[in-house]
This record gives C-alpha cells, sequence and structure tokens, in this order.
C-alpha cells in the first residue's frame, strides 16, 4: 500500500509531464511548493518500488505499473469531485482543494458506488477525463487554448487547469465557468493580455490566466 506523499508525487507525475511523459524534478518541487532535496529523496524511493523511471538530471517517467497507479488516483479524485459539486452542491473552485483531503481515505467500493450514483460521468466538474474502473479514459473533447483564440471568434468553455485554487476563485468570480460562452474581442500586444465580452461585458484577462482556459469555437465561428 502507497502512503499519501507517494500518491501526491504520482499523482503530480501523472498531471504535469510532458507530452512524451516526461517530468523534470524541478517541476515536481514547484507544483508541491517543497525542495528540491526533498524531491530527490522521494523519487529515489519511488524508483525503488518500481513505480517510475528515474535518472538524476534527467527526465521523470511513469512504469506501466506506475501508470496504473496514477490513472486509479485521477479517477478518483475526478469522481470525488463530481460528487461534490453535483451532490454536495460545493461550488466548482472548492471542489479539487477538498477532493485532495478525501481521495486518500476512500475506499475503492466507494468511489464504484459514487460511480454509480453519478451515473458514470466521462468528464469531472472543470472538464477532465474520469477513466473508467477498468482504466479505460474517455477522448478529451478537442479544444484550444484561450490565448490561441482569434480575434472575433466565439467559443464555449469546456475545460480549465484547476490545480491553482486562486485561480479558480478569480474565474469564478468573473462568470468564467463550464460552457461560458465569451468571445475575443482583441489581444494586446504591449502586455499579451486578452480583452474578452462575456455576458455582454468586456473583462480584461491576462495571458497566464487565459492560457489555463480551454474552449471549443462554435460551429459557424470557425
Amino acid at each position: 500500500m502507497k502512503n499519501i506523499s507517494q500518491e501526491d508525487y504520482i499523482s503530480v507525475i501523472y498531471k504535469h509531464r510532458d507530452t512524451e511523459g516526461l517530468i523534470r524534478s524541478t517541476t515536481i518541487a514547484d507544483r508541491m511548493s517543497i525542495s528540491n532535496a526533498a524531491v530527490t529523496d522521494m523519487l529515489r524511493k519511488l524508483s525503488r518500488d518500481g513505480l517510475i523511471y528515474y535518472t538524476k538530471y534527467k527526465g521523470i517517467s511513469l512504469t506501466g505499473e506506475g501508470e496504473e497507479f496514477a490513472v486509479n488516483l485521477v479517477r478518483r479524485h475526478r469522481l470525488l469531485e463530481m460528487f461534490l459539486y453535483k451532490i454536495v452542491n460545493m461550488p466548482w473552485e472548492k471542489v479539487h482543494e477538498e477532493a485532495e483531503r478525501l481521495e486518500h481515505g476512500a475506499s475503492e467500493e466507494l468511489i464504484n458506488r459514487l460511480e454509480e450514483m453519478l451515473e458514470f460521468p466521462d468528464y469531472d466538474p472543470h472538464g477532465d477525463p474520469i477513466p473508467s474502473k477498468t482504466g479505460k479514459i474517455p477522448q478529451a473533447r478537442s479544444a484550444l487554448r484561450l490565448d490561441y483564440m482569434e480575434s472575433g471568434k466565439t467559443a464555449v468553455v469546456v475545460r480549465v487547469n484547476d490545480y491553482d485554487h486562486e485561480f479558480m476563485t478569480y474565474i469564478s468570480s468573473v462568470g468564467i465557468i463550464m460552457d461560458t460562452e465569451l468571445t475575443v474581442k482583441n489581444h494586446l500586444k504591449f502586455d499579451n493580455s486578452i480583452v474578452l465580452s462575456i455576458h455582454g461585458k468586456e473583462l480584461n484577462i491576462s495571458h497566464k490566466i487565459a492560457s489555463n482556459i480551454f474552449v471549443q469555437e462554435k460551429e459557424g465561428e470557425a
């Protein structure tokens, strides 16, 4: 049985690795707000346990066993998010952190029952796919990062990166949630910010915020 700290590391590696399945130890340290030395120590332990491939100064990747373990963690977390959002009616900007508190103690039986209660959802409240109990992952919805969207185009929000509570709280406060329809009015070159139109009102957001929001252009708008 893995301990809570190991679960947190595996989760971060899975969620923040690059397209080649690799992540640097400095990225892990940054995401978890801990020292590089502490990360190095845990990576050695995870490597000995057969969960990751780790060579100092090179990228870290998950082994087959590590991948299976990570997918199960993600399933647990995202179903708990859906339960908190749909059944408990917790605000969507709060469910990520609350699910992190609950996920370590949730049994497989509980998670399977929650999935059935929720009628087997494919996506969590932030638009991320939820793996099935067999490990099958629904195909991610095609989406474009908001900062890549051209001026004059209209789209609908289909996914957001949910790991930062301050970010989630901010976008919720300005009316950007799942299925929000928005139009890009302008890209401002001097600071790379973006002017949006949402519910008939203009809103200026930073490039960093826009890069963590994913949208689908409305049909006929492309």
